[in-house]
């Protein structure tokens, strides 16, 4: 009998998490639970997670404090309606383009997502613009890996992103307020940076809907508007690509938008920031505290660009 190793076995062959501890299903439901692999990917448990040495060694958030107070703006405007307006968000299939200023463009599914490296967890602090943080065990791998594999050309210099908009999925998107699709972008060495993350699940298991399941963008670094969410289109370019909230309002929403306690928002300062489910407030950290990302800034004057 052939028996497959961890690495042969494809993602959406899985069972859900949520199927596996329902053992009366479990056992005799089959069919549907074989039927239902695919679609149900939310909350999957993810094995074999290696333990990254990115990491903060600071206090996790609960998962219900992430799951449940979200900024996803194409599943509503408060941020606790995503929880309930996303939660039958179909994700599969779901492909990634990788394309632009590319030698060898493609398009990923999410089983070759998940096989560009190996997954790994990494607990990373966020800084929100509107003054609150949380600390998120993520899953996945550095975005570099993906683009090393499309090998870009002397020509690219920025990353482009687009998040997945579907009107009959999303309806609550036509008051989101801002244009649609959600676009996003980084300079190429931005992207390239170690601790820019293709993550597609956190605290050990898959994305939910909320937030930003299939596959998403994280940057620690950067206010967390920056990390797109349901990526479909990762795109190569010369010049600097648009972003939402800068489309809408550039006098509060630059293209670098790095954490910089320095440089207030024209409504609020920046200056401080209340961990989610922390009545006191805490000091605002450069780059939120990712020190080493400072050299990519070198001669920039940060509050100019911000």
């Amino acid at each position: 009998m052939l028996i497959k190793k961890p690495a042969d076995i494809p993602y959406s062959e899985v069972t859900p998490k949520a199927l596996y501890l329902n053992r009366r299903t479990f056992l005799t439901g089959i069919p549907a639970a074989f039927l239902g692999a695919r679609a149900l990917r939310a909350n999957t448990k993810l094995p074999n997670l290696a333990k990254s040495p990115l990491s903060t060694s600071e206090k996790e958030n609960t998962y219900n404090d992430v799951t449940h107070y979200n900024n996803y703006y194409e599943f509503g405007t408060g941020k606790d309606q995503p929880v309930d307006l996303a939660k039958n968000f179909k994700t599969d299939p779901w492909t990634v383009s990788v394309e632009g200023e590319v030698a060898k463009p493609r398009k990923y599914s999410l089983d070759e997502i998940m096989k560009v490296a190996p997954l790994e967890e990494r607990i990373y602090r966020h800084r929100c613009v509107e003054g609150w943080s949380i600390v998120v065990p993520w899953a996945g791998y550095s975005l570099s890996e993906l683009l090393k594999q499309v090998q870009p050309t002397s020509k690219a210099k920025f990353v482009a992103f687009e998040s997945y908009y579907d009107l009959k999925q999303m309806p609550a998107a036509r008051y989101a307020g801002i244009p649609l699709p959600y676009l996003e972008g980084l300079r190429l060495d931005e992207a390239m940076h170690p601790l820019a993350m293709l993550t597609v699940g956190m605290y050990g298991e898959t994305l939910p809907p909320q937030d930003g399941a299939p596959v998403r963008l994280t940057v620690p670094w950067k206010y967390g508007f920056k990390s797109a969410k349901s990526l479909v289109k990762i795109r190569l370019v010369e010049k600097q690509p648009p972003n939402t909230w800068n489309i809408s309002s550039p006098q509060e929403y630059g293209f670098y938008s790095n954490v910089n306690p320095n440089v207030d928002h024209p409504r609020w300062s920046q200056a401080t920031e209340r961990r989610l489910g922390e009545l006191r407030r805490r000091p605002t950290l450069m780059f939120n505290g990712y020190d080493q990302v400072a050299s990519l800034y070198t001669g920039m004057d940060l509050k100019k660009l911000y």
